[in-house]
C-alpha cells in the first residue's frame, strides 16, 4: 500500500487535469476498486493517476488491472496512444496487469470467460462506437450491481452506467444480432 499525502489526494480530486477524469479518481479512492477493467488506454496519463488514488488504500499486489486497447493497432485516425511494450514498462509496477490488444469487441470475446467480475470499469470515449455497442453482452457478464461503471462522453464528461443500463444495451446487442 502506497502512503499518499493529503495534499496528493486533494490535488487528485480537486485540481488534476483533465477535470472530468476527477470523479474516477474520486471513485478509487473512497471505494477503493480492487479489480479494475480499462477499455481504451491511451496515453496511460489517467491509468496510472487511477492506479496511484487505487494503491493509496491497497497493496498494489492486491489491484488486478486489465486494460484493452489496439495499441499497435491504432489508425493514423485514433487519437494518440502508447504500445503494448511502453504499457507493460509504465503500469507493472503499479497493480497486477493483464493488457489486451485489439478492438475491445473481439478482446473482450477472446477473455471474458477468464477475467471474473471487476469492481470498476472505465470505458473511454475513444472507443468506435460499433465495437463498443458489441462488447455489451460481455460487459453484461463482468458486472454485479456493485460494479461501478464509468463511461466517458464524447465531451469528455464521465457518468456511472448502472447494471440494468448494462443488461438493456446487452439484450438490444443480442436482439440485433437475431434479427
Amino acid at each position: 500500500m502506497a502512503q499518499m499525502g493529503m495534499l496528493r489526494k486533494l490535488w487528485l480530486t480537486r485540481f488534476s487535469k483533465p477535470a472530468g477524469e476527477r470523479v474516477l479518481l474520486r471513485h478509487a479512492l473512497t471505494s477503493p476498486p480492487r479489480r479494475i477493467l480499462e477499455l481504451g488506454l491511451g496515453t496511460l496519463g489517467r491509468t496510472e493517476r487511477l492506479l496511484e488514488a487505487a494503491a493509496a488504500s491497497l497493496a498494489t499486489a492486491d489491484i488486478h488491472y486489465v486494460g484493452l486497447d489496439r495499441f499497435e493497432g491504432r489508425q493514423p485516425t485514433d487519437t494518440p496512444g502508447v504500445s503494448l511494450k511502453q504499457a507493460h514498462q509504465r503500469l507493472h509496477a503499479k497493480a497486477r496487469v493483464q493488457l489486451v490488444p485489439g478492438n475491445i469487441d473481439s478482446a473482450l470475446a477472446r477473455v471474458c470467460n477468464h477475467l471474473g467480475v471487476f469492481d470498476m470499469v472505465v470505458i473511454s470515449a475513444i472507443n468506435d462506437d460499433r465495437h463498443l455497442s458489441r462488447s455489451w453482452f460481455f460487459l453484461q457478464r463482468l458486472t454485479t450491481a456493485q460494479s461501478t461503471v464509468f463511461v466517458e462522453s464524447a465531451q469528455q464528461i464521465w457518468t456511472t452506467l448502472p447494471k440494468a443500463k448494462i443488461d438493456e444495451l446487452a439484450a438490444r446487442t443480442v436482439l440485433q444480432r437475431a434479427g
